[in-house]
């Protein structure tokens, strides 16, 4: 027993034995190969890309000669190598993970967009359709008819008898001028009882009866709604008093809040359809019959009115209504989805997609907005595609890499000197791009004294300056931030 024993510890130990050499034999081949293999690929590893400038990914318009921390942010800044730039301001993107990412596409379209807008809108009362019943006489009230404000009245309907002493002294005198037959004093008499109020048909009757009439009805004129009924059995009144109000029905008005950007297109005359809660499945039509001159200053927006017939009565003020507002005129134009659109506050930009997967943005100027589509004025041409999903995850990363979209050759506005933010300051360096100044608030612009360096727009406003100088400063909003368009030494400085 104890034989088999032994056997088996030797041939253990001569197994490990056999494995630790193999396992030094094949070490040291490796390590022996080792310097060839890094020999040859050093060359490669080494970084021998050239670097155009560093950025701060944060706002990567600013451009530095040399590495180091950002001066806007605690952050060191980031390198812009030539490679990159040579394959143009675009970032690429597998084609294989465009699904995986979410990227969805769409052409820019040429057609005509749908020229319309649509808003909200209230029905009110036609106020060119009232009517004001007035007493034209001194004289007392006998009777009221049961009416009160808010009621619907019907053409002529009566509101109150009216008793009017003046008129029984006037119409004994007309008839006894009648029966006398002086034709002459007889046109005199009915002229007076016209100048007294009386109205027409009343002098009729009471020439044809020969009976004294001095009871005056008060009647509507109009159809419509009672607004307003000052008069009570009993009460005294005096000559043009008004005693009630009555609004017609016959057409409303429909007030829409127009957006204070769309006014531009709207017209007189314009044509208008409104559907209602209250009739389902009903378009009414109407035109544009004013458009009040005030902006609301809480909603931005302009009142523009509409008159809608109301043949039937069931078009009710305080209704509500969507209002559709056709434009007077439709053209061919190019759009893209309104999704599509970053709007950064300062410019408007779209991701443009190229072949092999290239993204980069472009600003672009935009027309009217209508149905989730956008026109495009500028920018943009017939067939390309936009990016209409997963577009600002692109423009961070654009922005990250320091790709910038080229602005648009437009003519820019004149500078005035209305344009500019000014502010007193010492210039603690300059050269012929920048100047650094410790400058004093700029209250136009709420922004605190401080230390900063900014572009100059002309290298002609370092002549004449150095370091410790007092300067006027005038700055300019751009799209790259604050610009020095002025420097004026101040008086006193040798």
């Amino acid at each position: 027993m104890s034989t088999r024993i032994w056997k088996a510890a030797v041939l253990t130990g001569l197994s490990v034995a056999l494995g630790v050499a193999g396992g030094y034999w094949f070490a040291q081949q490796r390590m022996s190969a080792m310097p060839d293999a890094l020999a040859e690929q050093s060359p490669k590893t080494q970084d021998q890309r050239k670097v155009l400038y560093w950025y701060d990914p944060m706002k990567p318009q600013q451009k530095f000669d040399k590495p180091g921390k950002s001066p806007f942010m605690d952050m060191q800044l980031v390198p812009q190598y030539a490679d990159a730039a040579t394959n143009g301001a675009a970032i690429s993107i597998d084609p294989s993970l465009t699904q995986n990412l979410g990227l969805r596409l769409a052409t820019v379209t040429r057609g005509v967009l749908a020229s319309s807008l649509d808003v909200v809108g209230v029905l009110a009362f036609n106020e060119r359709d009232v009517a004001v019943i007035q007493a034209r006489t001194a004289g007392f009230v006998e009777r009221v008819y049961a009416h009160a404000p808010g009621d619907v009245l019907k053409a002529n309907a009566p509101l109150a008898d009216i008793l009017v002493p003046e008129w029984a002294a006037a119409q004994e005198e007309f008839l006894a001028l009648k029966r006398h037959g002086d034709a002459d004093l007889l046109v005199a008499a009915r002229q007076r009882l016209h100048l007294t109020g009386m109205p027409a048909a009343l002098i009729t009757q009471v020439e044809r009866s020969g009976k004294i009439q001095p009871n005056l009805t008060l009647t509507s004129p109009i159809s419509g709604v009672l607004q307003e009924l000052d008069v009570r059995t009993g009460m005294t009144v005096a000559g043009g008093e008004t005693l009630a109000r009555v609004n017609g029905l016959s057409s409303v008005w429909l007030a829409v809040a127009v957006p204070e950007s769309e006014t531009g297109s709207i017209v007189l005359g314009q044509t208008v359809e409104a559907r209602l809660p209250a009739f389902p499945g009903t378009v009414l039509g109407g035109v544009v019959s004013t458009i009040l001159p005030e902006t609301n200053p809480d909603s931005r927006t302009v009142r523009v009115r509409v008159e809608l017939a109301n043949p039937d009565g069931q078009l009710r003020p305080g209704m509500t209504a969507q209002v559709r507002l056709n434009r007077s005129t439709e053209q061919s134009v190019l759009w893209v989805p309104s999704e599509a659109v970053i709007r950064t506050g300062r410019r408007v930009l779209v991701m443009l997609a190229e072949d092999a997967g290239r993204y980069r943005p472009v600003e672009v100027q935009l027309g009217q907005e209508n149905e989730g589509k956008t026109v495009v004025l500028n920018g943009l041409e017939e067939g390309q595609q936009v990016v209409s999903s997963g577009q600002f995850l692109l423009d961070s990363e654009a922005s990250l890499k320091g790709i910038v979209a080229r602005t648009l050759e437009m003519p820019p506005p004149p500078a005035t000197a209305s344009a500019f933010h000014e502010a007193d300051g010492q210039v603690v360096q300059i050269n012929s791009k920048d100047v650094t100044l410790a400058h004093g608030p700029f209250k136009t612009l709420g922004m605190p004294g401080m230390t900063m360096t900014f572009p100059l727009a002309d290298p002609a406003l370092m002549q004449g300056l150095k370091s410790g100088d007092k300067v006027r400063i005038s700055v300019s909003q751009t799209d790259d931030g604050l610009r020095v368009e002025r420097l004026e030494k101040l008086g006193g400085q040798p």
